[in-house]
């Protein structure tokens, strides 16, 4: 029998003027890394919104807790024995970003428009996810 993963993708965004801006990192894997959101694997009996708030405050220093969006879309992976579930979650960033925590956790991090942040995305998963989103907040 084979093992089942859970990971949660937090895609933030933050309002600035009319359209939104989206927070893309890339983790610290040299040449192999990719741009995508904030990724991290969800803990045997761990609620979702919890580790959504809980890895925006400790993995990049936001304090003020902000709006959840789930996107509705998650994906399934099969490893040989191992399957992944991917759950793809929007949080809207009200707060500052921990500069210092940032560079310590990635390699780059930006703010980007829509058009970019789409383009740049290194999984298909990523840009299904963020085309999404930023489809949820331009009909809100």
């Amino acid at each position: 029998m084979g093992e089942l993963l859970h990971r949660i993708k937090i895609f933030l965004f933050r309002r600035d003027g009319a359209q939104p801006q989206y927070l893309q990192l890339k983790a610290k894997q040299g040449m192999e890394s990719l741009w995508g959101p904030l990724q991290s694997e969800l803990g045997f009996g761990e609620k979702l919104e919890g580790a959504i708030r809980y890895h925006v405050r400790a993995d990049l220093g936001i304090m003020v807790p902000g709006q959840v969006l789930d996107l509705k879309i998650p994906s399934h992976l099969n490893f040989g024995d191992e399957d992944v579930v991917e759950w793809s979650y929007g949080y809207q960033c009200v707060g500052r970003l921990d500069q210092e925590l940032l560079a310590r956790h990635w390699s780059e991090f930006r703010w980007e428009s829509f058009p970019t942040a789409y383009a740049t995305m290194g999984l298909e998963f990523d840009r299904q996810a963020i085309l999404r989103l930023h489809s949820d907040l331009l009909a809100a």
